[in-house]
């Protein structure tokens, strides 16, 4: 069995495509509507400290992201026939799979127990699908 091969180009790729991505997400598309839901004061502006230091820590929590999921991904490679799964099929069942198991449900406990929105839920969850199929199609196409 040889060692799980992981391509590091892929993975900074995937962590620059999840900053656009996030980016995006939480700021035109949804940003307004997340931010009423979080409770925050849509007037204040935060803090340039503030700013820099969620950066960081998106971009390390990226970084961990696309390694582990691409561990994953890799690890699946050495099931027998596996290698008869087109890269877009392999994206799909390694992202999904990945939210239902590991994502979704810990979404959904935040509407349970933190008494989060249904409508932060789906925009959070959303992400966390969508984020996932990104990085999935980048690493299976360059693995």
């Amino acid at each position: 069995m040889e060692g799980i091969q992981i391509n590091f180009v892929a993975i900074l790729i995937v962590v620059v495509a999840n900053f656009v991505l996030g980016f995006l997400w939480y700021t035109p598309l949804f940003g307004k509507i997340w931010g009423r839901e979080m409770g925050y004061d849509m007037n204040e502006k935060p803090k340039s400290s503030e700013m820099i230091k969620g950066m960081v820590f998106m971009i390390i929590g990226n970084v961990l992201f696309a390694w582990v999921l691409a561990h994953n991904m890799a690890a699946w490679t050495f099931v027998p026939g596996s290698e008869d799964i087109p890269p877009f099929q392999n994206a799909m069942m390694a992202s999904i799979f990945t939210w239902m198991g590991f994502y979704f449900p810990v979404d959904l406990g935040s509407v349970v127990w933190e008494r989060k929105s249904w409508k932060l839920f789906f925009i959070n969850t959303g992400y966390h699908l969508a984020s996932l199929m990104v990085a999935a199609l980048i690493l299976s196409y360059m693995m």
